[in-house]
Parts: structure tokens; sequence; C-alpha cells
């Protein structure tokens, strides 16, 4: 444990408030507020706990590495805080029914707060977290993981909430039959708790995890930090730093929102501003921002990265946060190449949300 301690890099207070504004934008608008997982980390790291990093290249290859990640309704994860130590407790519970000890966590999905549960909980166990995730970004649904895609059974399962629950999955016939069964749960649970997957071997970590995602969330909120001090445009910053673009610009003049089936669904209706003047736009969410259309034509979807940003600010707006009449822009940024093969594509492309008259093209085929 010592000499992967060793290769690692621990999260300073300065790290954080990065990470905070970086997975808010790759999260997408879900992936829980980043904020209050912000706030949890920190009391984590001045109680003497240390949030460390492990490289993706320095995981050995028989390393067993536990993902870890948030389940429910952003709204709801931002209005009931966490008791604390729920990833905690999934781990422990994990670790007992297999028989096994951890040597390192994984991220589920670098968007939002989920970007901070796996810090939360290795911290608090001794434990590094893998620099990458996966996803990319932010996805409504447990099965929407490279790490499912490409083969990883994440049963064997424990799922924890404040209250002191936890509840084990033993065995799903398929990882959407894990998802609706969690899914059912987390509803009774009060709508958003903790979940820790079975282990994966660091060999499979490193094949398949999105690479190096902690330190990209890290440097994207940076940039936008010293843009802003620097009286420079954040926006424009971000689309420099992820090779991204801004694709519309408006006011939102109607908010559709709801919690159903343990989501946040809903549509947002943007009236263009500025040169997308006399132009609608309208983002279709469930969790995160899916699709956008402008003029009833699709321009953005899944899984390239639809994000919304305060447009005074540039910084990021959850699906929870969003109000009439707010200024915002919408940027489009690319997916990894891991999430664009066919065998992805049947699992978090536009026909697996039910957008089966829409066809993905990936940003850089479109220009």
């Amino acid at each position: 444990m010592r000499d992967i301690l060793n290769k690692c890099w621990t999260l300073t207070e300065e790290d954080i408030d990065a990470l905070e504004i970086g997975s808010g934008i790759l999260g997408t608008g879900g992936g829980g507020n980043p904020y209050t997982g912000k706030l949890r980390l920190r009391e984590v790291l001045r109680a003497g706990h240390k949030p460390r990093i492990l490289p993706l290249e320095a995981v050995a290859d028989d390393a067993k590495v536990v993902p870890i990640g948030g389940i429910g309704a952003p709204l709801v994860s931002f209005e009931r805080l966490k008791e604390g130590r729920e990833g905690l407790r999934c781990l422990r519970s994990l670790e007992e029914r297999l028989s096994f000890k951890a040597d390192a966590m994984a991220c589920e999905e670098i968007g939002g707060q989920n970007s901070m549960e796996p810090l939360v909980t290795g911290a608090l166990a001794g434990l590094p977290v893998v620099d990458g995730d996966g996803m990319g970004r932010a996805f409504p649904e447990m099965q929407m993981t490279t790490y499912c895609i490409y083969g990883h059974q994440s049963t064997p399962s424990v799922m924890c909430d404040p209250h002191g629950n936890a509840v084990a999955f033993e065995h799903a016939i398929t990882e959407k039959w894990h998802e609706r069964m969690a899914r059912a749960c987390v509803i009774a649970q009060g709508g958003a708790s903790v979940l820790a997957s079975a282990p994966m071997s660091g060999a499979f970590v490193k094949k398949y995890s999105i690479p190096h995602t902690y330190t990209q969330a890290i440097r994207l909120g940076r940039r936008v930090i010293a843009a802003q001090s620097a009286n420079e445009d954040p926006i424009a910053a971000i689309c420099a730093s992820e090779g991204g673009k801004r694709i519309f610009s408006g006011k939102i003049s109607d908010l559709k929102r709801y919690f159903e089936r343990g989501f946040n669904t809903g549509v947002a209706t943007i009236d263009g501003l500025d040169g997308d003047r006399g132009s609608q736009g309208e983002i279709t969410i469930q969790n995160e921002f899916l699709v956008f259309r402008r003029d009833g034509e699709m321009e953005v979807c899944v899984p390239d990265l639809v994000v919304v940003l305060d447009l005074d600010t540039g910084l990021p707006l959850g699906t929870e946060l969003l109000r009439y009449g707010q200024r915002i822009a919408v940027l489009a940024l690319p997916c990894h190449d891991l999430l664009r093969t066919p065998q992805a594509l049947e699992v978090i492309g536009p026909a697996a949300f039910g957008f089966e008259d829409l066809i993905y093209r990936p940003m850089a085929e479109a220009e």
C-alpha cells in the first residue's frame, strides 16, 4: 500500500475548488450538485484525511479497484445533504461480503458531485482514487459506464443511505436490471444514496476507464478561475481547453421539470439573445442535458456533452439550478472515443434514451 500511496498526489483546497467547477462543466447538468460535494470533501480534508489521486498508469494489473458513486436525482441530492459516511459503509460491507480488501477506488462518473464521492470515501478509508472514470461526463443510469459497456459485472453491490440502511444486490442478470432494482430501492430510500459495485481488476480499469478525467476537471476549473481573475471570457477558455464550441446564447423562457422514476426530467426552452436572437433553443433533460435543438432541429445529442453555463459568469448550471429568466450559454463538447463505438452507442446513444428518430453524429463530423 505504501508503494501505491507514494505514486499519488494529494488534493489541496485549491484543487477542490477547481474540481467543483470542472466537474460541474463535465457533468452536463447532472451527477449531483458539485458545491455540496465540495463542502463535504473540504471538511474531510480539514479533519486530517488525505484525498489522493493515483495516476492511471500506476495502477497494478492485479489491483482490486472498487467503483463508487451517488445514485438518485440531482434535485434530491442538492436539497438533502448526505450523512457523510455512506460510501465508506458501502465499501466495508462489500469487502466483508466478498472477503477482499480494496486497493483503490474508481469514479463512476466525473460529472458533478459524483467526482467528489470516491474522494470522500477514499480519504476516509485511506485509499487513493484512480485518475479516470467510467463516463467522462455524467449519464443518468448505472449501466451507462464504460466499465459496464465493456464487460464489467457490477454485482454484487451495496447501496447505503443517510439513515444507516444498507441494501446488497447479490446478482443481476444484466446491468440494466441492476439499474432497475437499484432505482426502485433509491426511491424507497428517499431519492439519493451511494452505491459501491463489485471490484474491477487494475488491468481492466487501465483499459476501459476514460483516462485522466480528474486531471482534466481540475485543469478545466483552474482555467475558468484564471480567466475570471484576468477579466477574460471563461466561456471561450472552456471551449479552447476542451475542443468545444458555443452553440447558443439566450434566456430561459419556459421550464418544465419533473421528478419521476427516480430522475429529474423535463424540457428547457430558451429564447435567443445577441447573435441567436430570433431563434429558439430547447434542451431535453433526464438528470443531464441530453439533446439540444435549435428551432426544432437537433444540433447536439448524447454522448457528446451539452453544457449550460451562466452567461455572465461562465459557471456551470445543473438541471436543479435552472430558473425562468436565466441568461445562459449552451456549449457542445466532444465525448471520448470510448463512448463513440457501436457497442457504446447501443447503451448511451440517443436511441437508448428513447430518441429513436435521432442519429448521433460526432461533433467533428458535423463541422
